[in-house]
Formats: C-alpha cells, sequence, structure tokens
C-alpha cells in the first residue's frame, strides 16, 4: 500500500512537470491578450464576465472534455492524436471510405501538431522574458537576443537526453504553481469580490449583453488552454489517474486562483492591464519571477519537443514520413529519443515567429486557430470511437460530443478572425507537413503497387532455383522485403552477381500496426519455406521501437542459427523514376523523389548492425 502511494505521488509529480507545464505558462498573457486587444471595454462588470469566461472554458474543455471524457479513450493504455486515430480507424474498418476520410483528418491533425509546437515555446519564452521590462523599460532592447539564447540553448542540450534534467521538471513546476496561487490569493484577499466570478451568470450575460465582442475575445480566451491536448497524448507515461489528480488538486486551482487575482488587480488597478501578471509582484519579487517563469516556461517547451520527437516516431512507423535519424539517449527508457532533422527544423521555425512577430501580444495574434482545429478533431473522432467501438447508442453519443462539437467550433470560427494577424502562420507549417507525409504515403502505395504487378512469388522461385541449385556459402543471409511471399529483388542480385546462396536464408518483413505496444510474445510468424529458407514477420506498434536483430533471436529455437558475425543483412533499394502518366502531380513525384533521396539508410531505422549489407534493387516508376 505504501508502495502504491509513493508511485502515486511520483507519477502526479511527474504529470504536473510535463502534463501542466504549457497551461501553467498561460497566464502570463492570457488575461493581457483579452484587454489589450481594445475590444472589451474596461468595466468592472466586463472584469466580471471575461474572469468568468477563464474559469468555465478551464472547466468546460480541460475538465469535463478531456480529463473526464477523452482520456477514457485509451489505446492499450497510449493517450495522443495518433492513438485516437487508431481506435477510430479501428472502430470503422468495415466501412473504408469512412475510414479514409478519418486517416486524412487525423493526420491532418497531426500536422497541426508541429505549428502548435513552434508557437509555444515562442510566445511561453517571450512572455517570460518579457518581465524584464516591467523591471527596467531599458532593459527592453535585450528581450528578443536573450529569448532566442534561452531558445538555442535549449535546443542544443536535447542530443544529450532530458534524464538529468527531467527529474527537476516536477518540483519545478510545482513551485511555480504554488507561486503563482500565493499571487492571485494575495490580490483576491484586497478585493475577495472578484470570485463571485465563479457564477457562470457572470459569463452569460457578458456574452448576452456583447455576442459580437465575445466571438472576436475568444480567440484570446482560448489561450488559456493552451497544452490542453497533452493531457491526452501523455497518458501513457503517467496514467489517467495522476493526471486527473494533478489537474484538481493542484494545476486548476492554481490557475484559477491566479487568473482571479489578475482580475482583482485590474478592478484595483486598470493601468496594471500593460502586464497584469508580473504587476501582481512586489518590486523585490520581480527578478526571482522573471527567472522562475522562464524555467516554466523553458520546461513547458521541453515538454513540447519531446512530444514532437515521439509524433514523429510514430508517424514514421505508421508510413506517413521517411525513415529518419533516431537517436537514443537513454539505455533505461526507450522512449527517450532524439531526432536531430525534427530538433533543428523546430528551432530555425521558431527563431522566425520570434524575430517575425516579435512579441507575446503579436505571438498570440498566431495562436489558436492550429489548437483548436486539433481539438475540433480530437472531438470528431471521439465520436466514432464511442459510436462505432464501443457501440453506445446514437443519441448518448452525439449528446455527449455534439455540446464539445459546438464549443469548439464557435472558438474554431473565432480564431479564424486572426487568420491575416498570424493564425496563417502555423496553418502554413502544418499544411507543409500534411503534403509531407500524404505525398510519402501516396508514393509507396504507388511504390508497392508496382512491386506488386512485378513480383516473382517466392515458392515457386525457390523451387526453381533448387533444381539445380547454386553454392551454399556459410552464414545467414538476412532479405528485407515489403511484402511476404515475393522474390527480393536483393536475392535477384545476389544471385546474379555473387552466384551463390548462404546456408540460411531469412525472407524478413516489418509490419508496423496501428496499436501502440505489441509483445514480444506475437512479435514474431515464421514459416519454413525449406531448403533452410525461412519466410519471417515481424510485427511492431507504432510506439515500439523496430529492432529487427533483437526480434530475429527469437527464431533460434525453431532451426535457423543466427551469428553475429557470419549475418548478412540485404535490402532492396528502388531507385525512382517518374511515370508518363498517371500516379501523383509532377512537383509531387519529383518532391517524393527527393524525399526517397534524402531518407536515412533502412539499416538506422531497423537498428541493424553497421556491417549490413545493401543491394541496389530496380527501378520503379511512380
Amino acid at each position: 500500500m505504501q508502495s502504491t502511494k509513493s508511485s502515486l505521488a511520483a507519477l502526479t509529480l511527474g504529470a504536473i512537470g510535463v502534463v501542466y507545464g504549457d497551461i501553467g505558462t498561460s497566464v502570463l498573457y492570457a488575461v493581457k491578450e483579452v484587454f489589450n486587444s481594445g475590444h472589451v471595454p474596461f468595466t468592472p462588470d466586463n472584469i466580471f464576465g471575461v474572469l468568468s469566461m477563464f474559469f468555465w472554458t478551464l472547466t468546460v474543455i480541460v475538465s469535463i472534455k478531456y480529463v473526464v471524457l477523452v482520456l477514457r479513450a485509451d489505446n492499450n493504455g497510449e493517450g495522443g492524436l495518433i492513438a485516437m486515430l487508431a481506435l477510430a480507424s479501428e472502430a470503422v474498418r468495415d466501412q473504408p471510405k469512412l475510414r479514409q476520410v478519418l486517416l486524412v483528418v487525423g493526420i491532418f491533425g497531426t500536422s497541426l501538431f508541429y505549428g502548435d509546437g513552434v508557437i509555444t515555446p515562442a510566445i511561453s519564452v517571450l512572455s517570460a522574458v518579457e518581465g524584464l521590462e516591467v523591471i527596467s523599460p531599458n532593459l527592453h532592447r535585450y528581450i528578443i537576443p536573450m529569448t532566442l539564447v534561452i531558445l538555442f540553448a535549449l535546443f542544443a542540450v536535447q542530443k544529450h537526453g532530458t534524464s538529468g534534467i527531467g527529474k527537476f521538471f516536477g518540483p519545478v513546476t510545482l513551485l511555480w504553481f504554488l507561486c503563482i496561487a500565493v499571487l492571485g490569493v494575495n490580490q483576491i484577499l484586497l478585493h475577495p469580490s472578484i470570485l463571485l466570478a465563479l457564477n457562470p451568470l457572470y459569463a452569460l450575460r457578458f456574452m448576452w449583453d456583447n455576442p459580437g465582442i465575445t466571438f472576436i475575445i475568444l480567440g484570446a480566451i482560448v489561450l488559456c488552454v493552451t497544452g490542453a491536448e497533452a493531457l491526452y497524448a501523455d497518458l501513457g507515461h503517467f496514467g489517467k489517474r495522476p493526471i486527473r489528480l494533478a489537474w484538481f488538486a493542484i494545476a486548476m486551482p492554481a490557475l484559477t486562483l491566479n487568473y482571479f487575482g489578475q482580475g482583482a488587480l485590474l478592478l484595483r488597478a486598470p493601468e496594471s492591464v500593460k502586464n497584469p501578471f508580473y504587476l501582481m509582484a512586489p518590486d523585490w519579487a520581480l527578478i526571482p519571477l522573471v527567472l522562475l517563469a522562464t524555467a516554466a516556461a523553458v520546461i513547458a517547451s521541453q515538454a513540447l519537443i519531446t512530444g514532437a520527437f515521439s509524433v514523429t516516431k510514430q508517424v514514421i512507423q505508421l508510413g506517413y514520413l521517411p525513415r529518419l535519424n533516431i537517436q537514443h539517449t537513454s539505455v533505461r527508457d526507450t522512449g527517450q529519443i532524439y531526432i536531430p532533422f525534427v530538433n533543428w527544423g523546430l528551432f530555425g521555425a521558431i527563431v522566425v515567429a520570434v524575430v517575425m512577430f516579435r512579441s507575446s501580444s503579436n505571438l498570440a495574434g498566431a495562436y489558436g486557430i492550429a489548437v483548436c482545429t486539433d481539438m475540433l478533431i480530437t472531438t470528431v473522432l471521439t465520436f466514432f470511437v464511442i459510436r462505432h467501438g464501443w457501440k453506445y447508442p446514437l443519441w448518448l453519443c452525439l449528446l455527449s460530443t455534439g455540446w464539445f462539437f459546438i464549443v469548439d467550433f464557435v472558438f474554431f470560427s473565432s480564431n479564424l478572425l486572426k487568420l491575416f494577424d498570424g493564425g496563417w502562420f502555423p496553418l502554413m507549417i502544418g499544411g507543409v507537413i500534411f503534403t509531407l507525409m500524404m505525398t510519402w504515403q501516396h508514393g509507396r502505395e504507388l511504390v508497392k503497387e508496382k512491386l506488386r504487378a512485378d513480383a516473382v512469388d517466392l515458392s515457386s522461385f525457390l523451387e526453381s532455383v533448387f533444381v539445380s541449385p547454386p553454392t551454399r556459402v556459410e552464414g545467414t543471409a538476412v532479405f528485407l522485403t515489403a511484402d511476404p511471399g515475393t522474390v527480393p529483388n536483393a536475392l535477384l542480385h545476389n544471385l546474379k552477381h555473387n552466384k551463390v546462396l548462404h546456408d540460411h536464408n531469412l525472407f524478413v518483413t516489418v509490419h508496423n500496426h496501428p496499436i501502440p505496444w505489441i509483445g514480444m510474445d506475437k512479435r514474431v510468424e515464421v514459416e519454413a519455406l525449406g531448403h533452410k529458407c525461412w519466410q519471417v514477420i515481424i510485427h511492431y506498434g507504432f510506439k515500439n521501437n523496430p529492432d529487427v536483430p533483437r526480434a530475429l533471436e527469437q527464431i533460434r529455437s525453431r532451426g535457423c542459427e543466427l551469428e553475429t558475425m557470419t549475418t548478412s543483412y540485404f535490402l532492396s533499394r528502388d531507385t525512382i523514376i517518374p511515370t508518363l502518366g498517371g500516379g501523383m502531380a509532377p512537383w509531387r513525384e519529383k518532391l517524393f523523389a527527393q524525399m526517397h533521396h534524402n531518407a536515412s539508410a533502412a539499416a538506422d531505422f531497423l537498428r541493424l548492425p553497421n556491417n549490413a549489407v545493401v543491394e541496389l534493387g530496380s527501378k520503379i516508376e511512380i
């Protein structure tokens, strides 16, 4: 019992640091952006109404939608948009057209994650460093340089992993939540009537009296739920109970107290609207508060960067991105990975965002469209999961998700007003990523179709070969092939050029499945083909780490000897040439060919030995 309590406490502390770091820093800019927009007349009634809208936005979107409903939709204990997409596509597997639509929608939502991944670190760190201007206006010119230095340092250390500093995430973020709660309480004690805004009637009255203004400022109100998707995405790391406990016991009370504290300050000193968060603090606490806010912003950014690595790996294994160089930064935690291309690509885009927008207020105009679209997609996919997967009655599914769909759609519509104020930026990033993903997936499908059309049956081929068998040499040859039961091009080239066949031959196909994990007991299928040849199929979930040599260790007991020094891995590589008609548009064909050319060796992705033999295959038209 004591061990269970200890584990729950540790997981809850970890969830505070990783899951809620992003939403915890929203207090730096959310209230400021609502009242600085110039749309809300600065009156006590409006302050009560806006604060009530903040509280009930947190309650409806985070507490009820994500914490209560969406967390229930776990995919073998895993969460996130990829996991939800897998659940939804599996639920409608008997409706192929609908399934294809859901896949495209889900992949589009995943693409938008990268747009959010650019805006969130930029606005979090920039808003934290802007506290320097409160200390002294003369420090304004240092805000952009310091922000870029902090971000560069953050991305530069990614290759070393986060195991060393990760243990500080929870305590530092907990300290941050306690600090913002204390700041809020101090102001609330000076104007306790602000707590009346907990009554939803204040929000409803504000919306009734100011429908146009309400619609406009929803684009700023949504800033209070930045990082809400992390609740679901990090489900597999911490579990439902720690995430729920961390939210209701720590994160939500602290956020509510701070927002209401800012409201109390505005009632007492309206001139504080320029930066109500930092102006809540006494002068002696400003420098420590800026440092703590910067640390919290860095932690929030770190969690998002780590999420980008994880999502990229999952998308690669689902077949929507080419194989990239994935480095493992921990010998104990297989989930700690580093992808150089993603790391520096994100950093470059964030630098562009910081230099282009130059302030958290300008970045707030860019934030919202991507995250609201993701929230809308999550709601749609949830409907198909509970209706077709869980078999709940239609009326109950429409009732439970329809309300959230309306809320998400209203926020999404409001954020469209920010399209030309910066909202185009994350959409552009998401659109580029989506184009890359769909081009790669479509191109690979065309390649597979061409290979199937020209494929030679493996069993028949082996029978003909062993009528007059070639010279057998010692060792084991592993031929990696996309389709089981067909002859790999690498085998044909080996026979043509070397005129020998290894003593043992494995024809290996790796299948990636839309489920998070596949256990070792279901990892390998083996079929004997005779003449010391075997057909091997290796199964991985999208969160498993592909490791072909380790998987093949399981077949030793089935009559095949695998000696590391005498095992050669043959990979068929295809030279891509464009078709004269059909296929993809010419520009997409060129894009796919370039992606295929630039993709790192499959041996790296599948964690093959460094001495793996690579044989060139045939030309493939697309």
